[in-house]
Parts: C-alpha cells; sequence; structure tokens
C-alpha cells in the first residue's frame, strides 16, 4: 500500500482489511460447534433444534438436525469474544498499521460520532464485544438460510456426506455477516460504504478461506467432518 493510499481503497490489503473486521462473523461457526455439539456432549444439556424436527412439504427437515438453538447463541456469543480480541490486539493502531485497525472506530471514514451509536458502551471491551455479537448472529442467521436453501434444493449433509454445495455452504454466512454490520454497525469501521470493493473481492475467495478453515478444523480435531 503506497504512502498516499487508503487501506480501504487498495484492492490487496482492502479483503484482508474486512477479513480482520469481520473475523467473528468468519470464525462464528467454529464456536457454534463449541454451543451446539462439545458442550452438550460433555455436560449432557438438551440440544434444541431451530426447527424442532419440521418436516416441510418437499419431504425434506427445515433446517435439520446440525442448526441448533444451542448452536446460534454459541456462534453469538464467540463471535462476541473474537470481537474483543480483534479489538485488544489492534487498539490504538493508526490507519497505517492495516489490515489490523481497530474494530471500534471510524478512522475517519464518518462524519458521525460512534459515541452516538446504538453499541457504544465505551472504547473499551464492551462496545467490542457487543458488535462482534452483531456480526455473529449474522453468520448464524446466513448459514441457517444457505441451509433452508440447500434442503429445498436436495442437499442435505447426511452423518459424512457433503451436501456437495460449496457455494451455498460458504456464501450466504459471509454475505449475511457484511450485510448485518452495513446495517446495525454504523458508524463504526466495520459498518462503513468504504468496506465495499473488499467485501466483494473478499467474497470471491471465501469458499476457499472457509474449506482450508474447516480442512484445519477437521485435523485439530475440532470438527467431525472436513466441510
Amino acid at each position: 500500500m503506497s504512502s498516499d493510499s487508503l487501506p480501504w481503497d487498495d484492492p490487496f490489503i482492502a479483503p484482508l482489511l474486512v477479513l480482520w473486521l469481520y473475523l467473528p462473523g468468519y470464525l462464528s461457526n467454529t464456536a457454534a460447534m463449541l454451543g451446539g455439539k462439545w458442550i452438550p456432549d460433555m455436560t449432557g444439556i438438551p440440544v434444541y433444534t431451530i426447527d424442532g424436527g419440521r418436516v416441510l412439504s418437499d419431504g425434506n427437515r427445515m433446517l435439520g438436525d446440525g442448526k441448533t438453538w444451542n448452536g446460534l447463541l454459541g456462534g453469538t456469543i464467540g463471535g462476541g469474544i473474537l470481537g474483543v480480541l480483534t479489538h485488544s490486539i489492534a487498539r490504538d493502531n493508526l490507519v497505517a498499521s492495516a489490515p489490523f485497525l481497530d474494530p471500534v472506530s471510524s478512522y475517519g471514514t464518518s462524519s458521525a460520532e460512534i459515541s452516538d451509536a446504538w453499541f457504544y458502551m465505551g472504547e473499551g471491551p464492551m462496545t467490542a464485544f457487543v458488535m462482534g455479537c452483531v456480526l455473529g448472529l449474522g453468520c448464524m442467521i446466513g448459514d441457517s438460510a444457505g441451509s433452508f436453501v440447500k434442503r429445498r434444493r436436495g442437499h442435505k449433509r447426511e452423518g459424512d456426506v457433503s451436501s456437495e454445495a460449496p457455494l451455498l455452504d460458504t456464501l450466504p454466512f459471509a454475505a449475511s455477516a457484511f450485510i448485518f454490520g452495513q446495517l446495525f454497525l454504523s458508524p463504526s469501521l466495520i459498518g462503513s460504504s468504504e468496506l465495499l470493493m473488499g467485501m466483494v473481492i473478499l467474497l470471491v475467495f471465501t469458499p476457499i478461506i472457509h474449506r482450508s478453515f474447516n480442512i484445519l478444523g477437521h485435523r485439530l480435531g475440532l470438527k467431525s467432518v472436513p466441510y
């Protein structure tokens, strides 16, 4: 990035910046596994499916056993924790430190004061937690929407058999996290329209990134399947 350009205008830095700022959304699926599978398996607490076992007229479940209220809560809270982490790492960083910028900041992309925002709870971790929860919830809703569409098209995951719908496995959760950030987290940098170019570029590479994270998680024993 040249000294005269801004990170959200640089085609190389912009998608990395978006990935960093939206990391709570991108990694919420892993936190959802913790809340929806690991903790129930270890503690014996009941798991509640979002669709309640409902089967639609096409003969397929609305969402399936993989989408639970436990996982939705875990993914949302996990997003909040990741928001605190990215804020702690990047706090007080200047624009020159991109892509590692503080999500709890506007960096001059908006004339509005972030202190007037609904999610603002001071410059510390509480604001970052709420923002991360918003992105985590956006990811969970997008992931559920993708599952709904997959099942209507007959692409459902069964056991260790992939749904064979890689775009529907990846793009809905990412796009939904972006939408939630843009709609609900302005005037922070996360909610800035200056990030749109980076979002478009990142969406192109999201299936590859998502697949890589899943393979890594599977090899580390964090996921039961590599997708």
